[in-house]
């Protein structure tokens, strides 16, 4: 305050006062240093650039515009200023990219996707023209090299033609008739034509083949068949061989099937071990069962026997593949095995099913499910193949006769059911469902009117047996496993119960009527791939898995009748015995 008092002294005082006068220059001296610059190392700056506050703007919620705003306001950022590293002017919308809406006529759609599919390239409208780094894009997707080539064409623009196009030649001078320069004419070729001239393998490809030829018939005809029998004589001393249905036990094995209430069986009594390798069919001698018949993947066939001695009676030979299925006559003096030459029968394809005619006036004809898509029906009489049903898209499953032999039901690889009338190759009926999965494995109730199909997701699912071969929906049964593998189906004789194996090794047993799983146990190692019910025995089941066994179980209480029954029997010997011995003596003391 007292330099800026003297700066506003009166001149009066300046000139009277020398005092004050020299103060003063000693004051302005001091004042002149203190007018120099200041400099402010941290300055107040204007963040808000001084064009922004003249602007309008309008919220990002706003859909009307009531004043003409210009495009560069329009395009401002919503809130801070625009991203430098974004490459593209469009916004990304959503956590992966940039999703927009886009409108085209069919006919524009149609062009860009068959112009891909046909060249590998397509217009792609949601690029610009030009990015935000001035760069321009090609608009193109796919093959950009060749949309640039082609100038962008579609199918519908003339594209350029090969260069590599064929020339024709000359039609020469009609007055030469042979020769080089010969009259040709319209009949004039191409020139790099070979029509003419002779085309084939060389010399020595052609011998080779027909030997090719010769081997593989001579392969397919190396199966030996013959049979080795286990035993001390085929025959007793009354002339009966094994087929001869036993007499001596205490069931009646010539009875009808069904008459008796079965029971689910949970015992193993017997273990058939003869076989190197998986088992993957059996099945029970016609009508008696006293016999069993298994077919593995040894190559091996053999026959069983399940009362008496349960030991193996006969080995067949012959196979030099897998046999994957087996099935008896009528009559049982038959069988037919599948592998890749049925007998002396064959088609050059792999067999996957084979099925006699049921009835009595058909059993020289049967039935093979072939890898080649087709179902071959041979007569044995003649040898010939008598018809053929090629509907299939896949390898054929199973066969089924249903509607008292006059028709039957198949299933294929190509995951459908069809029909068939027995020696007519046309279908009557084909189901085929989006849900539907192929299905290896069908069994006929005992009442003769659903068909048990064993399905690859995991389920048993019912079809009808008669003219509409419709689906049971509320009849399902689930519970196991058997997703790749083709696990025989079963039921049992009175048809109260149904059965299956799985992956796993155990066995399953449902209530027909409610679809209720009532059993299930671990039966062997391996997936268990085949059962089958004794249909005169209550509760005997027969099991065969991968693990090259093949067991017999029965119920707890069918078990403990029979041990009481056989102790009592021994009980009453010893009895007889005492008194014989008793008897024996008192006679001996009365000659005495």
């Amino acid at each position: 305050m007292d330099l800026l008092a003297t700066e506003y002294l009166s001149s009066e005082e300046e000139t009277t006062n020398p005092a004050s006068s020299k103060r003063s220059n000693f004051l302005s001296s001091t004042s002149q240093i203190a007018k120099r610059p200041k400099i402010d190392l941290a300055p107040h700056v204007s963040l808000e650039d001084p064009k922004l506050s003249t602007s309008i703007y309008t919220k990002p919620t706003d859909t009307q515009i009531t004043v003409n705003i210009p495009y560069e306001d329009l395009v401002q950022p919503v809130v801070g200023p625009k991203n430098p590293f974004n490459t593209r002017v469009i916004n990304q919308n959503v956590l992966t990219g940039h999703v927009e809406e886009q409108a085209y006529s069919e006919f524009a759609f149609r062009t860009q996707q068959r112009t891909f599919a046909s060249f590998g390239y397509a217009a792609d409208p949601s690029l610009v023209n030009t990015s935000s780094d001035d760069v321009v894009s090609s608009g193109f997707v796919g093959d950009v090299e060749k949309a640039l080539a082609m100038n962008g064409a579609t199918i519908y623009d003339a594209t350029p033609k090969l260069e590599n196009v064929p020339k024709r030649k000359s039609k020469g001078d009609s007055a030469i008739l042979e020769g080089e320069d010969s009259y040709q004419g319209p009949w004039a070729g191409y020139e790099g034509e070979n029509i003419g001239t002779a085309v084939g393998p060389p010399e020595g490809a052609i011998p080779k083949k027909a030997d090719a030829d010769v081997s593989s018939k001579k392969q397919i005809e190396v199966g030996q068949e013959k049979t080795i029998f286990h035993g001390k004589s085929e025959f007793d001393y009354q002339g009966r061989t094994y087929m001869h249905v036993p007499q001596d036990l205490d069931v009646n094995l010539l009875g009808e099937p069904g008459s008796q209430e079965c029971f689910i069986p949970k015992r193993c009594i017997h273990t058939w071990s003869g076989h190197t390798k998986g088992v993957s069919a059996i099945r029970f001698f016609p009508k008696s069962a006293h016999l069993i018949l298994s077919a593995s993947m040894d190559t091996k066939v053999k026959i069983w026997d399940v009362y008496h001695d349960r030991r193996c009676l006969r080995t067949y030979m012959g196979h030099n593949k897998a046999v994957r299925d087996i099935t008896f006559s009528n009559d049982g003096k038959r069988f037919l095995t599948a592998r890749q030459c049925i007998k002396s029968f064959t088609t050059g394809k792999i067999p996957y099913v084979i099925k006699f005619n049921p009835d009595e006036d058909k059993q020289n004809i049967f039935l093979a499910g072939c890898s080649d898509k087709k179902i071959v029906q041979f007569d044995i009489n003649t040898g010939e193949v008598t018809q053929e049903y090629d509907q299939h898209l896949g390898a054929v499953n199973t066969i089924t006769f249903v509607d008292e032999n006059r028709r039957f039901v198949t299933t294929s690889d190509d995951k459908t059911l069809r029909a068939w009338e027995f020696d007519i190759p046309v279908v009557i009926k084909y189901i085929a469902e989006p849900h539907m999965h192929s299905m290896p494995a069908v069994t006929l109730h005992p009442n003769k009117k659903w068909l048990a199909c064993q399905s690859l997701d995991n389920q048993i699912v019912v079809y009808g047996a008669k003219d509409r071969f419709r689906m049971h929906r509320k009849k399902r049964f689930t519970g196991h496993l058997v997703a790749g593998y083709a696990c025989q189906v079963n039921f049992s004789p009175d048809g109260r119960f149904i059965m299956s194996g799985d992956s796993e090794g155990n066995i399953w047993y449902w209530d027909w009527k409610s679809c209720k799983v009532l059993k299930k146990y671990k039966a062997h190692d391996n997936v268990v791939i085949g059962c089958e019910w004794h249909p005169h025995e209550t509760s005997k089941v027969a099991t065969c898995s991968w693990d090259g066994l093949i067991k017999l179980w029965v119920s707890v209480m069918h078990f403990l009748v029979f041990i009481n029954i056989y102790e009592y029997f021994f009980i009453f010997i010893n009895i007889y015995d005492y008194l014989s011995f008793i008897s024996t003596g008192l006679i001996h003391r009365f000659q005495g």
